[in-house]
């Protein structure tokens, strides 16, 4: 296997570092958003222009789009959430969470689950626009949410070290998991088999049978520092990592054996931490953000005959 990497754009929008990447409407469009409070809409199609969507006072860390409804939610570090129609540019609604950072966002049969920095699930009703419950689950922070529908549950990464299943419905907790030796920064849930992967600041890639009670299966040394983030291929045969230590990393997934490292020095990649990457379906692109203020966007040429 040989993967040919090609540098397609570096948009620089941004004023301060980038935090979040989110997938939009359509396949070509994508959502960013970071310490400048600005999140803005592009189009890989025509990606050297992007559309100020909202303006926000504090850093957003969070973005989720709920494509059936075409609504943005935005997270504003101790300002709570905003409701953002994206066609109009417009905030339909806003709600005080906490006054803590919000981390990450996701939801599930219009429920839109909250992870907050005082360590509470935050569980908000769609419709009403109001929290239906909240869940202390620890003193520190919760920084990823990640749901599965097929099992029933969501897993919950947290900067105590732990890795925590809920219940879908009743939000119990099904699990302990404790997974790394600091902070869980992002998970996902392998389509194939719905082992849980986990990433972690100790720069350590896990992945959980979550068929036998969450029990390790792979611990990968993956990186030289914390690891950020971990996005899926849209074919659901590889996975790339984003890392603080400047570099993504492509991953067969079935494996987990290492196939690429996009760098500064190869690739004119990112000159600081890799905050975000998101792997489209727009001709396989994958995106990247950083601290650099800088949005890259990579073609991945997979040469199987290699």
């Amino acid at each position: 296997m040989k993967i040919n990497v090609e540098k397609l754009h570096s948009l620089d929008g941004h004023q301060d570092c980038v935090y979040s990447l989110e997938g939009g409407k359509n396949p070509n469009m994508f959502f960013s958003a970071g310490g400048d409070g600005m999140v803005v809409l592009w189009d890989l199609q025509n990606p050297e222009t992007g559309q100020l969507v909202a303006k926000m006072k504090n850093s957003v860390y969070a973005i989720h789009y709920r494509k059936g409804k075409n609504m943005l939610i935005a997270g504003q570090n101790y300002e709570g959430i905003h409701l953002i129609n994206p066609d109009e540019k417009k905030e339909i609604s806003s709600l005080q969470i906490s006054k803590s950072q919000i981390f990450d966002i996701k939801s599930h049969e219009g429920k839109i689950f909250i992870a907050s920095g005082d360590g509470t699930l935050y569980i908000v009703n769609m419709d009403s626009w109001a929290i239906v419950k909240k869940v202390k689950l620890s003193d520190k922070s919760i920084r990823a949410i990640v749901v599965n529908r097929q099992l029933g549950e969501m897993a919950i990464g947290l900067s105590d070290n732990t890795i925590r299943i809920l219940d879908l419905d009743d939000y119990r907790q099904k699990y302990l998991v404790h997974a790394h030796k600091i902070s869980v920064f992002a998970l996902a849930y392998n389509p194939i088999n719905n082992h849980l992967i986990s990433v972690s600041r100790d720069a350590y890639l896990k992945s959980w049978n979550s068929l036998d009670h969450y029990s390790l299966e792979e611990s990968v040394a993956a990186h030289m520092y914390a690891i950020n983030s971990i996005s899926i291929s849209p074919n659901n045969d590889y996975f790339a990592t984003g890392s603080m230590d400047k570099s993504i990393k492509v991953w067969d997934l079935e494996t987990f054996k290492l196939l690429k490292v996009i760098d500064k020095s190869r690739h004119a990649g990112h000159a600081t931490s890799v905050n975000k990457v998101l792997w489209t379906e727009y001709k396989n692109q994958l995106l990247s953000c950083s601290d650099d203020k800088k949005i890259s966007i990579w073609d991945l040429d997979m040469d199987i005959n290699h």
